[in-house]
C-alpha cells in the first residue's frame, strides 16, 4: 500500500474565499460533519464564479452540473472556525471543468480537507453540454494549475 499524500499548503491554491462555519455544521461528535465539506466546496467555487462575473445563477444561459466529486480528510474543523477555501482549476475541457478546493481552518498552513468536483456546463433549457466561451476560458486560466 502506498503512503498517503500530505495535505496541500495555501501556496498551492490561486484564489481564496473565507467562509464562516455555523453552529449547525457540528455533529454529535463535536466536529464539522462530512456533508458540510461538500457544501463548502460548492459555495467556494460558485462564489468565485459569481465574483469573477462568469456565473449568473438566475439569468445565465448555462449552468454547471456536478458529474463527479471526491474529498480527502486530514484534520477536524468545527464551529466557530473560519474556513479559507482555496480554489484552483486542474483541467478545462470543451464544456467541463475540474475544480479543486482546499479547506484551511483559521490561519493553518495545511489543508484540513481537500476535494474536487467536475462541472459540465449545459444549456439552462435543454440541459445539453455547451462549450465554454473564450471569456470563461480566459478567466478560468487565471486559477489553472501550471506544472
Amino acid at each position: 500500500m502506498s503512503e498517503r499524500k500530505a495535505p496541500a499548503s495555501r501556496s498551492d491554491y490561486h484564489a481564496f474565499l473565507p467562509i464562516q462555519t455555523r453552529w449547525m455544521d457540528n455533529d454529535i461528535y463535536g466536529h464539522m460533519n462530512n456533508v458540510v465539506h461538500y457544501s463548502l466546496f460548492d459555495t467556494a467555487v460558485n462564489g468565485w464564479l459569481v465574483s469573477a462575473g462568469l456565473l449568473k445563477p438566475r439569468a445565465g444561459e448555462h449552468i454547471g452540473l456536478v458529474v463527479e466529486t471526491g474529498c480527502k480528510y486530514f484534520a477536524e474543523m468545527m464551529f466557530p472556525d473560519i474556513i479559507h477555501a482555496g480554489i484552483r482549476v486542474a483541467r478545462i475541457g470543451s464544456s467541463s471543468v475540474r475544480y479543486e478546493v482546499g479547506l484551511f481552518r483559521n490561519d493553518e498552513e495545511h489543508a484540513s480537507a481537500e476535494g474536487f468536483f467536475v462541472h459540465v456546463y449545459v444549456d439552462r433549457e435543454t440541459r445539453r453540454p455547451k462549450a465554454l466561451s473564450d471569456q470563461w476560458r480566459a478567466t478560468l486560466e487565471t486559477i489553472l494549475i501550471r506544472e
